[in-house]
């Protein structure tokens, strides 16, 4: 089902300056990456950055999760969230019209809907988990009184998430040193999660405490959301950015030109090893070879303790014609076999540390990240 889209002019961010050289600032607006809005979903539709900022206006639960499919949104934190704001926005349109048993059953198919969109990144079933138990608890009050609950909890999961990446910003800010050269893959920021950002969250926070940073942005290819939505990210804050292709990394990490790595996470298992873009187990590596540290920044959500290890994390094969082509341009002869899985696996031993929002887990993960994620219980 088409999304609509409803073009929208709007604040997209923090600060608009040029950085020369200046440091200390405070990021006071949030990115809106998801909004609720009455009776809609608004999705600030990442397939069109930078070129174009568009909002998608989704106003039924199909179309939001055609959004989470499609890629419109992305990045397992915003996944979660809107997963959230989208079961809202169903249990609300199916309410009126329901007794208890129906909706009941429509709601069970509307959180399998969701399920479906996204294998990988497990907040989003951390987040339709959350919304069951909602429902459960609100039950009495008949599908009108639920419906209002879920609502009013998706709403709270976007503020909580933000929250989440402002306090994993100001740990990893310390692991940052002054005048640091910062390589991400992919995007982990503001447009990654419901705003701020986990690995840019924790270059920002660096750049709040005053410290002099500039960031090298790996590309991220097929979709490439470091050269398109990272650097569009910083340079909208006036942070200084370099986009290098995916295989440049190496290169600048034997020149001295890389001081650490920060990327995201879409799944995180219970001994540490964690489920990224395609191409950051390459990076890590890397690091690894060039004795630099490797810091992963997520928030609990993301760690899933009820698998033991990487081998269990799903992985996402996503259409090869996104590898074939590019912007709509086929760059491979006709008929070649292409693969793309969405995401790789970084074994726990390449990891230095595992930046959240109650703490910073590190090795054995098995014991540390057990401990962050019940202090958030």
């Amino acid at each position: 089902m088409p999304v609509a889209r409803t073009p929208e002019t709007r604040t997209l961010s923090g600060l608009s300056l040029e950085n020369n050289g200046v440091t200390g600032l405070t990021f006071t607006a949030v990115l809106e990456t998801v909004e609720w809005k009455e009776s809609a979903v608004a999705l600030l539709d990442q397939r069109r950055l930078p070129a174009e900022e568009v909002i998608l206006t989704c106003r039924t639960a199909e179309e939001v999760m055609e959004a989470i499919r499609g890629m419109a949104v992305r990045g397992a934190p915003a996944i979660g969230v809107t997963a959230a704001m989208g079961i809202a926005l169903g249990a609300s349109r199916l309410a009126p019209a329901s007794d208890p048993a129906e909706f009941d059953r429509a709601f069970s198919r509307l959180c399998e809907g969701f399920a479906a969109t996204r294998p990988t990144a497990v907040n989003l079933f951390w987040a339709i988990e959350r919304m069951k138990r909602i429902a459960e608890r609100h039950r009495e009050r008949g599908p009108r009184g639920v419906a209002e609950a879920l609502v009013l909890e998706a709403r709270a999961m976007k503020e909580e998430d933000i929250a989440a990446n402002r306090a994993m910003g100001r740990l990893g800010c310390d692991l940052v040193p002054d005048g640091a050269s910062i390589l991400t893959h992919c995007n982990a920021g503001a447009l990654a999660t419901a705003g701020y950002g986990t690995a840019l969250g924790v270059v920002r926070a660096a750049v709040e405490a005053g410290k002099r940073v500039q960031v090298f942005a790996g590309e991220t290819r097929p979709f490439l959301q470091g050269a398109r939505l990272t650097a569009w990210e910083l340079q909208q804050d006036g942070i200084p950015v370099t986009i290098i292709t995916d295989g440049m990394a190496g290169h600048f990490m034997q020149r001295g030109e890389i001081d650490l790595v920060v990327v995201g996470a879409d799944r995180i298992a219970r001994n540490g090893d964690v489920a990224n873009k395609i191409g950051t187990y390459q990076v890590a590596v890397l690091a690894r070879e060039h004795d630099l540290p490797f810091y992963v920044a997520a928030p609990i959500s993301t760690i899933d303790p009820s698998i033991p290890d990487g081998s269990h994390i799903p992985i996402e094969q996503r259409d090869p014609a996104e590898v074939t082509r590019l912007g709509g341009v086929s760059i491979a002869p006709p008929g070649v076999v292409a693969a793309h899985p969405a995401f790789d696996v970084t074994p726990h031993r390449y990891v230095t540390g595992i930046v959240t929002e109650n703490g910073i887990a590190y090795p054995p993960f098995e014991v540390s990240l057990r401990r962050v994620v019940e202090r958030g219980a």
